[in-house]
């Protein structure tokens, strides 16, 4: 993809699922139409509209979590060797889910994801920028890196996305307190995982 960004990239997990809410036009969406919608240079809406889409019903699909973390993993290091265009292979680009179900999931998300916005300005912003920033985005690379191998396991996957989508979120709106509970979230997952293994 190498078209230009929209004239007015999501600012808010609100604006963010409005983009997607506009994306699901047809029978089905593909990441191809998710990311025409949001912008080929947004790689960090484009991580949190992947991630907060994981945390809802659709993560139970089988193969959407690996599918949700190949996409992740190849924008974020993108992201990190600062690319101006993102890039996905062919493959990836036409995967597709129902839109009746993606329309369900934007909905389920509608509530929390105001709740978040009304309780988030800049703040924190030491966590948002330069070498914090470069760490967030390294984050945002790793911890999926472990969804295919959890994709069986209830919540796991779930949890990190939601890790994700808070670190994203804060480097968004560059409020750090947000990118904060990210990490704390990284920090929650590892602990079950390492139950789970340990059990």
């Amino acid at each position: 993809m190498n078209g230009g960004a929209p004239a007015s990239q999501p600012r808010s997990l609100t604006g963010l699922l409005d983009a997607l809410d506009d994306a699901a036009t047809g029978p089905s969406v593909s990441v191809a139409d998710l990311l025409t919608h949001i912008g080929d240079r947004s790689f960090t809406p484009v991580i949190l509209a992947v991630a907060v889409l994981l945390v809802s019903p659709i993560s139970g699909i089988p193969g959407v979590p690996t599918l949700s973390a190949l996409v992740i993993v190849l924008i974020g290091a993108q992201a990190l060797l600062r690319r101006r265009h993102l890039w996905l292979p062919g493959p990836l680009m036409r995967r597709k889910i129902g839109s009746d179900r993606f329309r369900r999931a934007i909905a389920w998300l509608r509530r929390p994801s105001a709740w978040i916005d009304r309780h988030s300005h800049a703040r924190l912003r030491i966590l948002t920028t330069g070498p914090a920033r470069l760490a967030a985005f390294s984050l945002c690379v790793l911890v999926p890196m472990m969804w295919p191998a959890l994709e069986l396991v209830p919540m796991v996957t779930s949890l990190g996305a939601a890790a994700v989508a808070l670190v994203a979120f804060g480097l968004l709106t560059h409020d750090g307190l947000y990118v904060l509970l990210g990490y704390v979230m990284c920090g929650t997952m590892g602990a079950v995982v390492v139950a789970l293994v340990g059990g």
